[in-house]
């Protein structure tokens, strides 16, 4: 009887493990709709409310608010020119913004207005090392790629960091808008995460910001 049950341990695990495998083969590149740019509150009203939040629900976001959130962050605004949502020093537009969600993490293709997946599985506990990184469906990670900017170590570090900050703020404003949560977070282990992602030597990790729905949101 021992026996007969180790046998059968052994087939629902094999199988947990291939149902898993195979959802994992059919995640592909996410095509995303075409954001909404009219609604949503009141600038003034939305510079009120805006604040940082370290509790979420681990409700996920739905697409169309994932890509209105994406388009605010850094998306492009003005397709004559491919100029974006947040600017950039010399418009060298080097901040590629990652999203890091439950079944993988994508790379965000303004042109496109997709997530191009770059790695499957959930990577969100690299993403910070706060416990709420874990469970919160959405964590935004803003990576800089030096090779598209020209100076000194010093100045490519300042610039970078300030155009971060630009895409965050759209970040803020856009979840105090729609009453999404959000903090912007410093302390990631750059390193794993950036081994995590594949990322080569000439693109470093800046910042993550989590975002998500209030702690108490019951819609």
């Amino acid at each position: 009887m021992k026996h007969i049950k180790t046998k059968l341990t052994l087939l629902i695990k094999t199988i947990v493990v291939f149902v898993s495998l195979s959802a994992a083969a059919d995640l592909a590149d996410i095509t995303l709709p075409a954001p909404r740019m009219e609604g949503g509150k009141p600038l003034m009203q939305t510079l009120k409310e805006r604040q940082s939040v370290r509790a979420f629900s681990t409700k996920v976001l739905p697409v169309q608010v994932l890509a209105d959130l994406l388009w605010a962050a850094f998306g492009i605004n003005r397709p004559d020119s491919g100029k974006r949502t947040a600017p950039s020093t010399r418009n060298w537009q080097e901040v590629d913004v990652y999203a890091i969600m439950k079944d993988g993490a994508y790379l965000y293709d303004a042109k496109a207005n997709s997530l191009k997946l770059v790695v499957k599985g959930d990577l969100r506990k690299l993403t910070g090392r706060q416990d709420f990184v874990n469970t919160a469906p959405l964590n935004l990670v803003f990576v800089a790629d030096l090779s598209k900017m020209k100076g000194s170590a010093e100045d490519q570090a300042m610039y970078s960091g300030a155009d971060v900050g630009f895409i965050s703020q759209n970040v803020y404003l856009f979840c105090a808008s729609e009453g999404l949560a959000t903090v912007v977070r410093g302390f990631v282990d750059r390193d794993a995460l950036a081994q995590a992602l594949n990322l080569p030597k000439q693109k470093k990790i800046i910042l993550a910001q989590t975002v998500g729905y209030p702690e108490t949101e019951t819609r």
